[in-house]
């Protein structure tokens, strides 16, 4: 499979190949393939990756994880497209999550 750089692609060829993984994701799903769905559901998380406005993930800042309700994350720096920080009551391991899985806390308000 070839790589691609998602760095150098458009908002709509992001918005594309982000459909396509979630297509591919949805389908390997259904197979019944965990590994491949993983790996798609992977690749669409760091492709959204770069949709998201760095400069809207503060360091210092707490935020949600999309998909683990109840789990927040404090953010210490980011490095490309990942945020480093821990989660909210862990013995502060430090850990890199895509920033395309953190919102904001003060959504709604």
């Amino acid at each position: 499979m070839n790589e691609i750089n998602y760095n150098s692609m458009t908002e709509q060829e992001l918005r594309q190949e982000i459909a396509n993984l979630r297509e591919r994701s949805r389908k390997a799903e259904q197979l019944g393939i965990v590994n491949e769905f993983a790996v798609y559901e992977r690749k669409a998380l760091m492709a959204e990756a770069y949709l998201v406005d760095l400069d809207t993930i503060i360091p210092g800042e707490m935020y949600r994880i999309t998909g683990s309700p109840g789990d927040f994350f404090q953010v210490d720096y980011l490095k490309g497209r990942f945020a480093w920080g821990h989660r909210l009551g862990s013995d502060r391991f430090e850990e890199a999550l895509p920033v395309s899985i953190l919102q904001p806390m003060k959504v709604g308000k």
